[in-house]
């Protein structure tokens, strides 16, 4: 009996802790972010875990692509911009950005 209240609370915890991550995917899907990056390959856009190797480190990163997930930019992974994200309000582009620097 132990054991099986012991298995199901590792079970919760490991749901736990990946549902932040699948949320946020989730979310990239829904606001189709998913259409021009991929998580670990480039589309359009660059791979997500490309963007987290870049900006590994810099202290300004999340707010400075916050605001180029809103209105969108050019010129930092070659010559297609990425246009401005309407659909997409401020705390979710935080929400999206903190997950793809969280990325490994």
């Amino acid at each position: 009996m132990k054991l099986l209240a012991l298995m199901a609370a590792g079970a919760a915890l490991v749901m736990t802790s990946l549902t932040p991550a699948l949320a946020n995917q989730e979310l990239a899907q829904k606001k189709a972010c998913l259409a021009c990056h991929g998580i670990d390959k480039k589309v359009i856009g660059p791979a997500y875990l490309d963007v987290a190797k870049k900006y590994k480190g810099q202290k300004d990163a999340e707010a400075k692509l916050v605001q180029k997930v809103l209105k969108g930019g050019s010129g930092v992974w070659g010559t297609v911009p990425m246009p401005a994200n309407a659909q997409v309000n401020e705390a979710e582009a935080k929400q999206l950005v903190t997950w793809i620097l969280s990325l490994k």
